[in-house]
């Protein structure tokens, strides 16, 4: 009588017959009553324990049927379309063939591991091949100096710790070489010199120890002006500005530029803006302008190798006198022929004036708008007899002064015996009464004389004078008796 084989699933999988075999599947069925079963069920049992181990799949297998492929020595099964490996990584130098999604390749070349998405296989990890040993990063746990773990990921690069990234500071409690301290955030090895390349948003810190330059675009941190402290560079400072540069705590002194036109100013109200130097160890200000007053102070000696324009005027000085080394002072220069001169201030309307006469063609000199003319040596005459009215007078070579009459301009009192130092000239009269006539006789005698007895009158005697008589300037004639 025939029988149905059922499968798992309660599926008839197939009828035998009595006394028959069956070899739709990869094992041999057998029916009732079939001489000669006993090997076809041993070899049955074999099969399945050595999971039909060949090169090559099993004929009409079963879904769910395994098969130990000893081509690859990979145990695979048979998924109702192919045979699939089952679980465990393939260790081999090339990818597998034929993978399935899930499917692990261990590289026997570079010891790494892959898996498959279901189109290509996908490194695992480690990151880094055998050859190129430990690179990357690798979470630790290491204790700090108070014997506390403390989470770390270190970065590595050919099995050397190049950084290490850090939630929190600390010390770490065995040493580390480049790291004395780990702080919070990323720390770079202190040994290798690392420093973070690229560009960055903003940094907190910049370290000023260095000087070297990499390149000429990447500047060592000692190299940049500090701004918090005074510093010095050795190149020169561009300000691409017209705002120029700002000093001063209240921003007072300022540098700026308008068009071609450049501008230094104290904005402070009423603050002085000064000019300093060092002579010889001494401070000295050669130029001082006074914020208040707009003044100017100038100390020491000026050199002006140009024209002095001035549109005021001169006031004053401190020195009482002025010196000018130039041997002519020429005044009233580009303008129209004008009076020209100098004026001594005085109490008169117009002061004191010394000025050349334009109108006049002469020098003229005098005070409160009364002015007259300067004789110069030329417009003197030495021979007055013979040019009369013509300005003045001067000596001729016999050393004469001739005129034809000279009236004084009054009679003066006489000229008294006892005066010896009076130099004014004497007039006709003073004369006549102080000196007696030819023979003794008065013109008009002396005030209580009464004869040439009487001392300060003027003598004419046939003797000299006696003891007693005259005194110091008396004129004595001596005639014949």
């Amino acid at each position: 009588m025939a029988y149905i084989v059922n499968k798992t699933d309660g599926t008839a999988l197939v009828t035998i017959t009595d006394g028959t075999i069956d070899n739709t599947t990869s094992l041999t069925l057998f029916g009732k009553s079939f001489s000669g079963f006993g090997e076809l069920l041993n070899e049955n049992q074999v099969k399945l324990l050595e999971n039909s181990a060949s090169t090559s799949a099993p004929v009409a297998p079963l879904t769910g049927e395994l098969w130990f492929d000893t081509t690859v020595n990979q145990l695979k099964v048979y998924d109702g379309s192919s045979f699939k490996p089952t679980g465990g990584a393939k260790h081999q130098a090339s990818a597998p063939s034929s993978p399935s999604a899930g499917d692990l390749w261990v590289d026997s070349d570079d010891s790494q591991l892959y898996f498959y998405n279901g189109s290509a296989f996908v490194l695992a990890g480690p990151v880094f091949t055998s050859g190129q040993t430990l690179s990357g990063f690798k979470i630790e746990t290491i204790t700090n100096d108070s014997a506390v773990s403390k989470v770390i990921a270190s970065m590595f690069s050919g099995n050397t710790r190049v950084a290490i990234l850090s939630a929190e500071s600390f010390t770490p409690g065995a040493a580390i070489t480049g790291f004395a301290t780990v702080n919070a955030g990323l720390t770079l090895n202190s040994t290798l010199g690392a420093v973070f390349a690229g560009s960055a948003t903003s940094a907190t810190h910049l370290s000023v120890s260095g000087t070297t330059n990499t390149s000429a675009t990447v500047i060592a941190g000692g190299n940049f002006l500090r701004s918090d402290a005074a510093d010095t560079t050795t190149g020169a400072i561009t300000v691409d500005t017209d705002n120029g540069v700002i000093i001063g705590d209240g921003q007072d002194l300022e540098l700026k530029v308008s068009g071609i036109n450049a501008t230094i100013a104290n904005v402070t109200e009423d603050g002085d803006l000064s000019l300093k130097i060092n002579d010889g160890g001494t401070t000295k200000t050669p130029i001082a302008i006074t914020g208040s007053t707009g003044n100017i102070a100038i100390t020491g000696d000026v050199t002006i190798t140009g024209n002095l324009n001035v549109s005021g005027e001169y006031e004053n000085t401190s020195g009482e006198i002025n010196i000018i080394n130039d041997t002519f002072l020429k005044l009233n220069t580009g303008n129209a022929e004008a009076d020209a001169g100098i004026i001594a201030e005085t109490s008169d309307t117009d002061d004191a004036r010394l000025f050349y006469d334009v109108s006049e063609n002469h020098w003229a000199a005098g005070e409160n708008a009364s002015y007259s003319q300067i004789i110069r040596l030329a417009d003197t005459t030495a021979d007055g007899d013979a040019n009369k009215n013509t300005k003045a007078l001067k000596t001729n070579a016999s050393g004469n002064l001739k005129v034809t009459s000279l009236t004084l301009g009054a009679v003066g009192s006489d000229v008294s015996t006892s005066d010896t130092s009076n130099a004014n000239a004497a007039s006709v009269g003073q004369v006549a009464e102080s000196i007696q006539r030819w023979g003794g006789d008065f013109i008009t005698a002396d005030a209580g004389s009464t004869g040439n007895t009487v001392a300060g009158a003027r003598y004419v005697e046939t003797v000299a004078p006696t003891s007693g008589q005259g005194s110091n300037g008396d004129l004595w004639f001596v005639r014949e008796a």
